[in-house]
């Protein structure tokens, strides 16, 4: 599967539509709202409600924290950052939220999510400590560990921005230890990347800074054409 991810902190609601509405003309699977900072209740709410006036695609909450939670969502990744030093990533703001997503009714998507050098902001906001690009044993580690743990999804980030995606090596070795659905974002901006992370054993591709840009059209047709074909 291809998402593409959506920051409502960069994007007015109608600006988020219109990315979504092409996004998902070119063929993307579902869309996924969120960011590192700036999210706010009021943010978050008018791109959800406008994407889903947009699309028929399922659009899933990206969280950063409890203080905003989308309450028109179709669900929301309940994630655990697992390689964070803060133990407010780790559970602290999912006590939070968690009575809140109960009372809305929302789906939940249990996901371990680690940070992958260079990490980029999420890695600094989110207080990482970040799995070296040629440390594959500690993220078959942690995969193992989401795994063991119950969760639905195991997520590699790179970092939005970030120079180069996850190595194809790291994923290969993460989708050979656990059966899991596998989740890779960050730095992917070509169609190479794409197809080199699905013959991996990259279950679903994030796609998020390169819609923020302009113009993106041609390049996120290729991506998402190769995630499908890969």
């Amino acid at each position: 599967m291809h998402m593409t991810l959506i920051d409502p902190e960069k994007q007015s609601p109608e600006g988020s539509a219109e990315i979504a509405r092409k996004a998902g003309k070119l063929g993307t699977d579902a869309v996924m709202v969120g960011g590192s900072t700036g999210v706010t209740q009021e943010n978050l709410d008018g791109a959800v409600d406008q994407i889903k006036k947009a699309v028929r695609l399922p659009v899933i909450y990206f969280p950063s924290g409890a203080k905003a939670i989308a309450r028109h969502c179709d669900a929301v990744y309940f994630m655990s950052m697992l390689n964070s030093m803060n133990i407010k990533n780790v559970t602290g703001e999912h006590s939070r939220g968690a009575p809140v997503i109960r009372k809305l009714g929302l789906e939940t998507l249990s996901m371990g999510y680690v940070i992958v050098a260079p990490g980029m902001k999420v890695g600094e906001v989110g207080e990482a400590d970040l799995i070296q690009r040629d440390d594959i044993p500690r993220a078959v580690g942690y995969a193992l560990t989401a795994e063991m743990f119950g969760m639905d999804l195991f997520y590699l980030e790179a970092g939005s921005g970030a120079p180069d995606p996850v190595p194809a090596e790291m994923v290969k070795a993460v989708r050979e230890s656990v059966e899991m659905p596998l989740v890779v974002g960050g730095g992917i901006t070509e169609a190479e990347h794409a197809s080199a992370l699905v013959r991996a054993g990259a279950d679903i591709v994030v796609t998020g800074t390169l819609v923020e840009n302009g113009a993106f059209e041609s390049k996120l047709k290729k991506i998402v054409t190769a995630v499908h074909r890969a």
